[in-house]
Formats: structure tokens, C-alpha cells, sequence
């Protein structure tokens, strides 16, 4: 089931949008529409879906209709025809009681501008959305308080808006979003007020939230390196279109058209690719089921100097060298006091320009690892740097 679905969303701004949405539907353009009624298509039959707990971003050049789309959603603007609908209930057909129960249940909205209120503290901010649904104080304070925790500004309580930085700021409107405890979060250009380092750590902070608490995150950003960080799956517009959805690496390796090979020809795909996309999967020797003869066997099986350990739940021991192993076998040393823990380990999903240094200076390959410190694959130089240059010859041949 879709947490969100969007079918055949249309907005027209304007006198007489029916009469402009027919030439629409029969082939006329936004440009021929404008020239001849004075209307602006803002949106052109969007249907996208969002699944739950997925990262969909729409991006955009300015006046692609993507905060217009953002705001049929939950219906800010209405649209002049199609339909949203969350959790299976079509919303446009909601009349305003409904609608007011569904945005204060399901939907949050973070704004690019923060639109805090100056007379209030962060605490009063943040509970500002409980308090008008009518909650206790006592229960509102609780949550805000987790909120205000969650996005790292616990000690801030009581500080006034203006005693905080842009991006604490920002924190506090995504906190405040947070608390209202609706399971999706639509942002509209929420970081680009911000200075570029300051929108690098929220970039980070929201994708830790967004997988620790699991939220469904509809986000519009003019960014495209924005996009391709943050996007489970990226919609890019164009004229009030979706012009192409996909994943970052499907949208990078095979646009759809012109106008996206040449929004993505130079994008640095060291930030874009991440290590679980050019990691491969090792030999491996589990740690109780053989000693250094089983792991000499196993080395010279596959043609390899070393091989990689891990205990029976697949946790990272370390990298057992042939001449250590060998060094074992002889000297009856237990194995366990001869692995090698000086390997740089890194996450899935660090970008791969947070690797290339480390990978010229390591001896052996760079191991990944997930959050039980278990072993997902490793990383040599070679698969870096082959993933790069491939990526960019493949752009080379295309254009």
C-alpha cells in the first residue's frame, strides 16, 4: 500500500481554469495556454507514489511547479482536477473538518522559512501544533520535549528564537513537526535557507531521523546534489511535469531525456555513489567453525593472501594474513590472537569521496559494516575507482 499516491494531479491558476484544463488534456502547452487565456499551468497531470517510510524527493528549477505540487498534497492549494490520496483516503474529495483531522494526524510540513513565533520559546514552539489540537499541557510538554531531544537541541528549551542560529532554527520547525507525531513529513525547501556547512549537518540529522523514527519524507529542494543524498527515489519536473522518477543511480546512469542528461552530466558521482553500491561480498571464515588450517585451506582455495573474519553472527573479528596464519598453524597460537584489527571499517552508506583518500593510503581493502558491527562486504581501491571512471565514460559515450 502507498502512503501516498498522487493520480493525474493537475492546478491551473487563472480565470476559467476548466476551459484551459480541456486544451490541457487535448495537447496544448503551458506556453500556448498562457499566451492565449492569461492562465498558468502549475502542476501538469502529476501521478507519482509515495511508499511508507521512503525518502521521495521532488526537485526542480524555480517555477517547475515542485512547491505547487507539494502543496496540492495536502491540499494548501487546491487542485483544479486528480486526486491525493494518503493512506488510501482521497483527500480532495475531504471537506475542511475532515481535512483539518487529517493534516493534524497524518501530515507535517516543514517551511523554508522556519515560521517560528519570536514571542514564543522553543518549548512553546514546538508544542504550538499539540496545543490548538487541544492537549493537555502536561502531555504536549512531553512531547515536545522528545522532540526537541530528537533533533539534538535538548538544553535550548527555554531560548527565544532569535537566540538561535539559522539552523537551530530549523531544527526547531522540524521538532515541531516531529511532535505532532504524523507519520509523513512533507518539507518544502526546508534547508536552502542555510549556509552550505549548517545544510550539510541537517542533511545528515534528517536522515538519521528519518531511519530512526521511520517517517515517510515528501521533500522539495532546487538542489540536485540535495536531491541525490537525501531521495530513496527522485521526481524531477520540469513545466509543471514529472519528467522522469528513479534512484539516484538509475536517474544518473539513464535519463530520460535532454533536459536531465544535462541537469546531471556534472554531478560529482563521488558524492552520489555510496559504499554499499560498489562493495562486494568476501570470503569469509566464521570464527568457531575452523582454526588457521581451515583458514590456510580455505586462502589457498580461492588464490587469496587473506581472508576476512567474523564470529557465528556474522560480527567482524578482524583479517587474518597467509603468513599469519601460517604463523598460527606452527606455533599453535589461537587464531584469535593473530587477526589483523587494523582495517579501516566504514558504513553502507558513506559517500565514496569520504573514501577515496582512505582507500590510497590503506593496505587492505575497506570493510562495511552495518550498525551490529556485522560484515555487509568490503571495498578495494580498485572497485572506487572502477565506479567512478565507468559512471563517467558511460556519461561520455551517452553525450
Amino acid at each position: 500500500m502507498s502512503k501516498i499516491k498522487v493520480s493525474e494531479l493537475t492546478k491551473i491558476f487563472g480565470p476559467n481554469p476548466k476551459q484551459s484544463l480541456e486544451r490541457l488534456n487535448k495537447g496544448a502547452s503551458k506556453d500556448q495556454i498562457l499566451a492565449d487565456t492569461g492562465n498558468t499551468v502549475g502542476v501538469n497531470q502529476a501521478s507519482f507514489d509515495v511508499k511508507p517510510g521512503e525518502f521521495f524527493v521532488i526537485m526542480g528549477l524555480s517555477g517547475s511547479g515542485k512547491s505547487t505540487l507539494i502543496r496540492l498534497v495536502n491540499r494548501l492549494i487546491e487542485p483544479t482536477s486528480g486526486h491525493v490520496y494518503i493512506d488510501d483516503e482521497d483527500i480532495t474529495s475531504m471537506n475542511k473538518n475532515e481535512l483539518i483531522e487529517a493534516r493534524r494526524k497524518k501530515l507535517g510540513m516543514v517551511f523554508q522559512n522556519f515560521g517560528l513565533f519570536p514571542h514564543r520559546n522553543v518549548v512553546g514552539n514546538v508544542a504550538y501544533g499539540l496545543e490548538i489540537q487541544g492537549v493537555e499541557k502536561q502531555e504536549r510538554e512531553q512531547k515536545a520535549q522528545k522532540a526537541i531531544e530528537d533533533v539534538g537541541l535538548k538544553g535550548y528549551e527555554s531560548s527565544s528564537p532569535n537566540e538561535l542560529s539559522g539552523g537551530m532554527q530549523q531544527r526547531v520547525g522540524l521538532a515541531r513537526a516531529l511532535a505532532n507525531d504524523t507519520d509523513i513529513l512533507l518539507m518544502d525547501e526546508a534547508f536552502s535557507a542555510l549556509d552550505p556547512l549548517i545544510r550539510k549537518d541537517m542533511q545528515d540529522e534528517l536522515l538519521k531521523l528519518q531511519k530512526k523514527l521511520g517517517k515517510t519524507v515528501l521533500f522539495i529542494t532546487h538542489d540536485l546534489d540535495e536531491a541525490l543524498k537525501l531521495g530513496d527515489r527522485i521526481a524531477i519536473m520540469k513545466d509543471g511535469q514529472i519528467v522522469q522518477i528513479g534512484s539516484s543511480e538509475e536517474i544518473l546512469e539513464n535519463p530520460a531525456n535532454e533536459y536531465v542528461s544535462n541537469f546531471v552530466k556534472d554531478v560529482d558521482r563521488s558524492k552520489v555513489l555510496d559504499a554499499e553500491q560498489v562493495m562486494r561480498r568476501p570470503e569469509v571464515l566464521t570464527t568457531y567453525k575452523g582454526g588457521p588450517r581451515t583458514a590456510i585451506k580455505k586462502m589457498e582455495d580461492v588464490g587469496a593472501s587473506s581472508i576476512f573474519v567474523v564470529d557465528r553472527d556474522d560480527q567482524f573479528q578482524g583479517l587474518l594474513t597467509i603468513d599469519d596464519a601460517i604463523r598460527a598453524y606452527k606455533e599453535e597460537i589461537p587464531m584469535e590472537e593473530v587477526l589483523n584489527q587494523d582495517v579501516h571499517t566504514t558504513t553502507p552508506t558513506t559517500p565514496l569521496s569520504d573514501l577515496i583518500g582512505v582507500a590510497a593510503d590503506t593496505k587492505y581493502p575497506i570493510v562495511v559494516l552495518d550498525e551490529e558491527q556485522k560484515l555487509l562486504g568490503i571495498i578495494s581501491r580498485v572497485s572506487i575507482l572502477s565506479g567512478l571512471v565507468l559512471g563517467k565514460e558511460k556519461d561520455e559515450v551517452t553525450n
